[in-house]
């Protein structure tokens, strides 16, 4: 089958993508990275994290390449925005590219969403350069925790599940990036983890809001209704219950992440 994207690209989904930058995300990375350094971000989304990426190899060149036009147009206007000169962004799928030899190949939350993850980090060996680095992060779905006690958001990640698992993907991707890469044929696979936490005001706030927002206006949320995973009024308590969350003094949300960087 076809890839699926559960997220969609609503703005929903899209204001969770602009957070992310290279010390909330890319962590892990950062101590291999030196300037001069070619580097392909794939699934790059609407550009934050490339761009920040680039910053950190500048003067070397940076590409960053995604399915969807709109976001792609979305990343270069961001780059213009920021004064980032080094990079470029094409629409299209990394998988499909012939042009190699980078130093790094990233993936940053993509890996979750493909029905060949090996194949996808296989082709990531391939568009980098012998001897250089392959590096992903993906999240562990099932082992996201928080506090209080929701039964709605219980329901929330039984539906998130039911529905990458129609799509043919593997929610908790993150657990399983050591293996895959191995199978991918990468070799010298150091894995780790990294958590993003949300529990200050500010970012319960955000993080319950958008989740909301996604629970009811996102392609997941359409694809659970198709699926028969959850009905609207379903969608629509989850919602609440996202929000109820967010008004918790004592909220706290963990989402963890596995990650690896290899050589190709």
């Amino acid at each position: 089958m076809g890839d699926v994207y559960t997220h969609g690209h609503q703005d929903a989904v899209l204001r969770s993508h602009r957070w992310r930058t290279a010390d909330n995300s890319a962590g892990y990375l950062l101590p291999r990275l030196t300037p001069g350094m070619r580097l392909l971000d794939v699934g790059c989304g609407p550009g934050t994290l490339t761009v920040d990426l680039a910053r950190r190899v500048a003067p070397g060149d940076v590409v960053g390449v995604d399915v969807s036009r709109d976001v792609v147009a979305e990343a270069a206007a961001h780059a213009q925005d920021a004064g980032v000169d080094n990079v470029t962004f094409v629409a299209g799928d990394f998988r499909a590219m012939d042009a190699g030899g980078f130093d790094v190949v990233h993936a940053h939350q993509v890996l979750q969403h493909l029905s060949d993850p090996v194949g996808a980090l296989a082709d990531m060996r391939r568009l980098a350069a012998p001897g250089s680095i392959v590096a992903a992060r993906d999240s562990i779905y099932s082992s996201f925790t928080w506090a209080p006690d929701e039964d709605r958001l219980d329901r929330w990640l039984a539906i998130y599940l039911a529905v990458t698992a129609r799509n043919g993907a593997d929610a908790d991707a993150g657990k399983r990036l050591l293996g895959w890469a191995r199978e991918a044929g990468l070799t010298d696979v150091r894995y780790s983890t990294s958590t993003w936490t949300f529990a200050t005001p500010e970012d319960r706030a955000w993080w319950g809001a958008l989740w909301a927002d996604r629970t009811v206006g996102s392609s997941m949320a359409e694809q659970a209704v198709e699926y028969g995973a959850a009905t609207p009024d379903e969608l629509a308590e989850v919602a609440a219950g996202w929000q109820g969350w967010a008004a918790e003094p004592d909220g706290v949300f963990v989402v963890l992440h596995g990650e690896i960087v290899a050589t190709a």
